[in-house]
């Protein structure tokens, strides 16, 4: 005999969704411009166009039903997160050192172009093996993605069912949604993070997916 449809699937089993609003920080001080610079764990301020682009970032979610805020332990991220806990008096930020962009070791603080002037040989050795060369006193890709995926799934654990929002960084954020899409470090720049990029990642209970990448803050389609 054979079993009814309905006694084999749970649909309310199927629809539970942890959904995870991850953003970039906004504009810093010294990448005003877009002059890009290795800031890694420097602990450099948001300019006034990148706290206005984080504010942009809290206004779109305030309106979310967060049980959790949390951010990297530098300045950059948790001026994001303070700012979208501002809307939500009943949630205290959290911070998290793993959730650090990649350490670039020497490399701190320098453009692409002074890199290439200073360490033109640690260049070379980077770019010809982007994941797993070591900058001197850095991390490479796959310590960094490791670090930042085991607080995520921490925290996609304890929100389970719920939404909850973290505030890392460009580097960071793209190796999290690398481990999301299952792809190849080698992938991590097929994809942008602009400055205050929101991205909304589902956990479902067997697997996960990307909902929106690199969102400028409008009208949510859900």
């Amino acid at each position: 005999m054979t079993k009814r449809i309905d006694t084999l699937w749970d649909p309310t089993k199927f629809y539970t969704i942890t959904r995870l609003y991850l953003v970039r920080h906004g504009e810093t001080e010294n990448t005003q411009g877009d002059a890009f610079r290795y800031n890694g764990h420097l602990d450099v301020d948001v300019s006034e166009k990148g706290k206005a682009q984080l504010e942009r970032v809290a206004a779109c979610l305030k309106d979310r039903p967060l049980k959790g805020i949390y951010s990297s332990d530098l300045l950059r991220a948790r001026k994001g997160a303070d700012l979208i806990a501002s809307h939500f008096p009943g949630i205290q930020r959290k911070e998290f050192p793993d959730l650090r962009e990649v350490k670039q070791g020497i490399w701190e603080g320098l453009t692409l172009k002074e890199v290439w002037e200073r360490y033109p040989e640690e260049a070379r050795k980077k770019f010809e093996d982007y994941v797993f060369y070591r900058i001197p006193g850095g991390e490479n890709l796959v310590e960094a993605q490791e670090r930042a995926v085991a607080v995520i799934t921490r925290l996609a654990e304890r929100h389970a069912g719920e939404e909850f929002a973290v505030v890392a960084h460009g580097g960071i954020n793209s190796l999290v949604i690398c481990w999301v899409l299952g792809l190849d470090l080698k992938n991590v720049f097929r994809f942008r993070q602009d400055f205050a990029a929101l991205n909304v990642i589902e956990f479902f209970e067997d697997g996960r997916s990307l909902r929106i990448l690199n969102h400028p803050c409008g009208a949510f389609p859900f």
